[in-house]
């Protein structure tokens, strides 16, 4: 406010002498609406009202206020050990059990960061950190873990161990099937030459009911267990387009953000699935998740280390979209591309003509099981296995026309040669 109150006092000098004592009058009546004092409200104790008076303690003693009844008063010193600790017997043979599976495990567990380049609201580029879970596959410093741990990441980090966190590359990616691998360099892997990779074992032999113990780092809480049993087999697990995990085993053991990758084993302390997925509750894990079989990753990854990508069994057909396909009635694959020189080519299947309008071949069932879309005649695919025949049910071009129906017998080839 000073620059007005200036500019008002260089007009005094230019006014008429007769109207200064009103312009004198008028800057003090302003100046007051800038410096008014506050007054003490009247019925404010007198002891807010005013300072209370610094005195020493020796020349005026100070009235002690009120206290609650809770004292503690003086007494003789009373003398106090530590209670003594109560012995136990051994632990129970089953508990002993889940502690020495734990102890094997746990140290070839992978605790596994990333660095990821993102962008945020603002269309600004940052690097932000993301964790999960992987398990050493062999004495090479091979680590197996889900794709969707790694997945676009710049950099990635492995501790093993309780160790130090060292760079690893990635060797090879399934998204397929949600797995990946990723290697630390020599140097790393001597290191940790001393830890035992899990041991296998097979997904044929696992019973519901049984039970199983994740093992990951939820929430970035390194190397945590947890136990449950199998709640369920053969769940279809949804990864890329057209694409599901099959043999997928459900599980009541908890799984939550950062144990995705992690082993999940069985009472003998052997691999039998890689969690992958929870479905989630209201407020987190909803005592449902799942866990790509063993068998699957025992196929999948010596793949990706040999050639950093996993087989992808085809026909060499495109479906046309699925809701143009509801919208028609038309229960099952309708083939809106078959390339040139693949199997389904070979087999002699037709693909909706463009030009004419013309249907089609619509394939309904694969080996004998009714295919609805081409997630299903994919799941086929990958049961019939890569270079196997595939045996499948088609009409041609009067849909719904069982008189038209024949079966024919087409190879399964690896898409991605």
């Amino acid at each position: 406010m000073s620059v007005p109150l200036r500019l008002l006092h260089a007009n005094v000098s230019h006014t008429n002498v007769r109207h200064a004592g009103a312009l004198l009058l008028f800057t003090a009546m302003l100046n007051s609406a800038f410096a008014q004092p506050i007054a003490v409200r009247p019925e404010f104790p007198r002891a807010l009202r005013e300072a209370p008076a610094l005195t020493s303690q020796a020349s005026a003693p100070q009235t002690s206020a009120p206290q609650s009844d809770l004292r503690i008063e003086p007494r003789p010193e009373v003398r106090s050990d530590s209670r003594p600790v109560t012995t136990r017997d051994a632990l129970p043979a089953d508990e002993q059990r889940v502690v020495t599976l734990f102890d094997n495990a746990a140290p070839a567990v992978a605790y596994i960061t990333t660095e990821l380049v993102q962008t945020n609201a603002s269309y600004e580029r940052e690097v932000s950190q993301g964790a999960g879970s992987g398990f050493l596959w062999d004495g090479l410093g091979h680590i197996v873990t889900s794709n969707h741990v790694i997945d676009t990441a710049r950099r990635i980090y492995v501790q093993l161990d309780a160790g130090k966190p060292v760079e690893a590359t990635v060797v090879g990616r399934a998204p397929e099937y949600d797995l990946a691998v990723i290697r630390l360099s020599k140097a790393a892997a001597s290191q940790f030459a001393g830890i035992v990779p899990i041991p296998l074992g097979d997904s044929k032999s696992i019973r519901i009911g049984q039970r199983v113990y994740a093992i990951g780092n939820p929430f970035g809480l390194h190397r945590t267990l947890t136990q449950g049993i199998v709640s369920a087999l053969d769940r279809e697990l949804p990864t890329t387009s057209f694409r599901e995990v099959l043999g997928v085993i459900q599980t009541d053991a908890a799984i939550n953000p950062g144990s995705s990758g992690g082993p999940l084993l069985d009472s003998a302390g052997r691999l039998v699935g890689v969690n992958a997925a929870i479905r989630p509750g209201q407020g987190g894990f909803a005592g449902i998740g799942f866990s790509i079989p063993v068998d699957l990753v025992n196929r999948i990854v010596p793949a990706l280390i040999a050639k950093g990508r996993a087989p992808l069994p085809s026909i060499g057909v495109v479906p046309m979209r699925a809701d143009i396909a509801i919208r028609a009635g038309i229960t099952g694959v309708v083939l809106a591309e078959v390339e040139v020189q693949s199997p389904a080519a070979e087999a002699g299947l037709l693909p909706f003509n463009k030009r004419t309008g013309e249907l089609g071949d619509v394939i309904t069932a694969a080996n004998g099981r009714p295919v609805a879309s081409m997630t299903a005649l994919a799941n086929e695919m990958d049961r019939t296995g890569i270079n196997n025949l595939l045996s499948l049910t088609v009409q041609r071009n009067g849909y719904p026309n069982p008189q038209r129906e024949r079966t024919v017998q087409v190879r399964v080839v690896d898409l991605r040669k």
